[in-house]
C-alpha cells in the first residue's frame, strides 16, 4: 500500500519573499507535499486579521530557489482561511507559520501575525506550528534560519506522530546562536513579555502632526519554565497555545457579584 503523503501548508507574515519562509519551505519539503500561501508583502504585528469586505486576491510567485509559490493581497490567517476553504483541493495536515525574524514569546502572540496564521489552522482543527528565530530587534541580518527550520520539522514530525488537543497549537521560539551551542528543548507557558513603548509625535511639511511608536526593544521576565526564559538560557521553547482565553480562575469571583437583574 502506498504511503499517503502528508499535505503541508506554509506561510508566514513577513511576505512570500521573506528568506525564513522559504528555509521552512525547504525543510518542509524533507516530510511531505508543501504549498505555499504567504502575503505579498509585510504583516508583522497585524494580530489576528480576517477580511470580510473586499476581495481577496491570490496570485502565483516564484521563491529564491525557483519553486512555485502563490500570494495574497490579505493578511496571514486569511492565507490559511483561503486554503483551508478550498483555494488548496486537498485536505491539509499540517500548517506551519514562520520563521519569524524575531521571538514571539508573552504577549506578543496576540500581535503576532505568525502565530495567529497558525491559530486560523486552530480553529479548523488543524494541526499548527509558529516558528520564530530569537535574533537581535530591529536587526536586518542577513540570519541564519536553517536551525530554526530543522527544529519546526522535528517538532512537525512528533505532532503528527502523536497527535495533539483539537484548537490548539504549537509556539516554537529558536536562540538565535549556533546550532551546536542550543542546550535542547524546553515545554513552556507563556512568560511575561516586558514593552517599552513611546509615543513619537511629528510633524508633517504642512504642520500637521503624525504618530509613530517608537521605543526601546522589549525584553522579559527570565523565568525557568516560561518560553522567554527558556529561550535566553538557549532552549528551543515549545508552547502549547489554546484559542480558549477563559480566565478560568475569575469565573467564580464574578459568580459571586450580584448582577444586576
Amino acid at each position: 500500500m502506498t504511503e499517503k503523503k502528508l499535505n503541508i501548508l506554509v506561510t508566514n507574515d513577513d511576505g512570500v519573499n521573506a528568506p525564513g519562509l522559504l528555509a521552512l519551505a525547504k525543510e518542509m519539503r524533507r516530510i511531505g507535499e508543501v504549498t505555499v500561501l504567504a502575503p505579498d508583502r509585510n504583516w508583522s504585528a497585524s494580530g489576528h486579521v480576517k477580511t470580510m469586505h473586499r476581495p481577496l486576491r491570490v496570485r502565483r510567485a516564484v521563491l529564491a530557489d525557483g519553486s512555485q509559490a502563490f500570494c495574497s493581497d490579505g493578511a496571514p490567517s486569511d492565507c490559511v482561511a483561503l486554503a483551508i476553504l478550498g483555494f488548496i483541493e486537498t485536505p491539509l495536515d499540517l500548517v506551519v507559520s514562520g520563521i519569524n525574524p524575531n521571538a514571539n514569546v508573552g504577549h506578543d502572540v496576540t500581535y503576532s501575525g505568525t502565530v495567529t496564521a497558525a491559530m486560523e489552522a486552530a480553529i479548523s482543527g488543524i494541526p499548527a506550528i509558529a516558528v520564530s528565530l530569537d535574533s537581535a530587534e530591529y536587526s536586518s541580518g542577513p540570519f541564519d534560519f536553517k536551525p530554526a527550520a530543522r527544529a519546526a520539522r522535528k517538532a512537525a514530525q512528533m505532532l503528527l506522530k502523536k497527535g495533539f488537543t483539537t484548537g490548539t497549537l504549537l509556539n516554537l521560539n529558536v536562540p538565535g546562536i549556533p546550532e551546536g551551542e542550543i542546550k535542547g528543548w524546553k515545554v513552556t507557558r507563556q512568560g511575561q513579555r516586558i514593552y517599552r513603548d513611546e509615543l513619537v509625535r511629528r510633524e508633517d511639511p504642512r504642520g500637521k502632526p503624525y504618530y509613530w511608536i517608537g521605543g526601546e526593544a522589549p525584553t522579559g521576565v527570565e523565568e525557568d519554565d516560561t518560553d522567554y526564559g527558556a529561550m535566553k538560557q538557549g532552549y528551543i521553547s515549545v508552547t502549547p497555545i489554546q484559542l480558549d482565553l477563559t480566565d478560568t480562575g475569575a469565573l467564580a469571583t464574578l459568580q459571586g457579584w450580584k448582577w444586576p437583574r
